[in-house]
Order: structure tokens, then sequence, then C-alpha cells
């Protein structure tokens, strides 16, 4: 820098100047928005297919519920390696639980009748019986973990049984743990009882308390939106997962959205998405000054 910039203090004001007009509106032009990223109404027109064109431009992060299962049998290896490659993709999500064996697979439901046409129950056959019934398709967790790099959101899938429940967290946690990938996971369940066993067991834990249909999904009324939310307080999850059909309650859901908690809507293809409505609202995983720089590179573009 000049002397004469150091010594006139309004010469250096405009220089200072200079230097943010070149990094705010010239540095983003060679800086591509990902893929992953979408604004709120996008998602809303898509899945709803009502205009969104009221709202505040939201940013959304999009994920792939069960991998890419839109173009592969969903929980598959198949399906998983797609989504990690994928660039429309910033996290993945898929489903965990017991074989009568122990072996923790990847499987939403609890039969293979959907699938497979089968009455077999995953919690009652042994993996190599499900291996050969699902013709190799049944994964086992650590395979899934050995091959996929992107943050996850990993579904504790509830059978009923407490106790196995949370031997199951426990086991989850457990191989984070060894593999240093805590942060960069999410742990989701319908069962609140899940939530909570992890919330006080591993309080630093992004967890993700699902929902299907409630109340508020059909009645858009401040007092049962707002009930929804001190369920989600009873529960101490991090997010709050709801299926898309909600979104036709997206101007209660975000008005009346708690500090610190995020919004993530899932449909039943290969869709789910993340809001960011405030700053606190991040994929688990990124830095704040990280998220802030995707907010600026979505605003820019």
């Amino acid at each position: 820098m000049s002397h004469d910039l150091v010594a006139n203090p309004h010469s250096l004001f405009r220089f200072l100047m200079g230097i943010s007009l070149l990094v705010a509106f010239v540095w983003p032009i060679g800086c591509t928005v990902p893929r992953s990223m979408m604004s709120l109404s996008q998602v809303i027109e898509y899945e709803t297919g009502r205009s969104a064109r009221g709202l505040p431009p939201y940013r959304c992060t999009a994920g792939a519920h069960r991998g890419a299962s839109a173009i592969h049998m969903e929980n598959t290896l198949s399906a998983l390696k797609a989504a990690d490659d994928d660039p429309r993709f910033a996290f993945i999500e898929f489903d965990v639980q017991y074989t009568k064996d122990r072996q923790i697979v990847l499987f939403h439901d609890q039969r293979l009748l959907r699938l497979y046409g089968r009455m077999a129950s995953v919690g009652n056959a042994d993996y190599a019986e499900l291996e050969k019934m699902s013709n190799g398709d049944i994964a086992l967790y650590t395979e899934a973990m050995a091959v996929l790099h992107k943050k996850l959101n990993i579904e504790i899938k509830s059978q009923g049984d407490r106790a196995e429940d949370e031997q199951l967290a426990d086991a989850i946690m457990a191989d984070l743990n060894a593999r240093g990938r805590e942060t960069d996971v999410m742990i989701s369940s319908i069962s609140s009882d899940v939530i909570r066993y992890i919330k006080s067991k591993y309080p630093n834990q992004p967890t993700g308390q699902i929902y299907w249909l409630t109340k508020s999904t059909y009645v858009h009324w401040d007092r049962l939106t707002e009930g929804l939310y001190e369920r989600l307080a009873e529960s101490q999850a991090d997010y709050i997962m709801l299926h898309v059909v909600n979104l036709r309650n997206i101007d209660d859901l975000l008005k009346l959205k708690p500090p610190g908690k995020t919004i993530v809507f899932w449909d039943f293809e290969d869709g789910i998405f993340l809001v960011h409505k405030d700053g606190s609202d991040r994929l688990w995983g990124t830095s704040a000054i990280a998220n802030k720089w995707q907010q600026f590179l979505f605003r820019v573009h």
C-alpha cells in the first residue's frame, strides 16, 4: 500500500471501499452456486404445484432421501454411491435396523413385502437370509460407511422395543466416534424416546425428530403449529423433519419456528430439503462462516 493512502484517510477509505466492491461483485462471478442449493419457492412449487412468490427468498440445501432412490432401489449401496457422487445432493439419508443375528442393515420397512414381495421381517431373519431374499440388495451399515463421504442423516427405525432402540443408537454412536464422524452425521427417528435417549447420553450429537402427518398438517392454526413445536421441544431434537405435505403450512411453520431449531422437509422419492431461515439453520457439521459464505453466494446469483 502506498504512503499516500496511509497518510490520507479519505483515500484509504475509498481504496478499501473499492476492494469491498471488487469482492462483492467481481469475485463471485467465477464462483458457482452448488447444485444442492435452491430456493424454498422452488421446493414448494416442485413438491406442491403451488406458487410461492410471496415468500422471502429463503435458501434450501437438498439431500438424497434413502440415497438416489429415484433411479436406484432405495437404501442400497448403488443408491448411496450414486448420491455420494451426485452434486445435486449435499447429504444422504438412510435407514438402519437390527437383523435377528444383530447385524445392522440398511432397510426402511419392517417387512420385505413392499420391495421384495416377501412377508419376512428384518428383525426375525438373519442377515444371510435377508441377503438371499433381496438378491444381495440389503446392505450392511459398515459397507455403507466405508464408501460414503458426504454428510449423513441416519434414521433409526424403531420397532417399538426401547432397549433394542437404545442398543442400536449406542452401536451407531460408537462407530461414529471410532470413525471421527460425529459432527457430520445427524441421527433421526420417528421415536421421540430414541431422540431423548441420544440427547441425554450424547448431548452434542445433532438429532432430528420425524413427523409425517399432524393436526397442523391439515388445519393451519397457530395454536396447532405451536403444539407441534412444543412436542419437538420435549424430544430435544435439533431438527424437525416433516413430510412435504406440510409445506402447505409453511407460513406458520416459518413464523413460529423456535430459535435454534431447523425445519427439514422430506418426500417419498429422493428429496429431502433443509430450510435456511436464519443463521442458526445450518447443515450439521457446517461452520457458521461456511454457512454465511453459502448464503452470500445464494444471494448474489
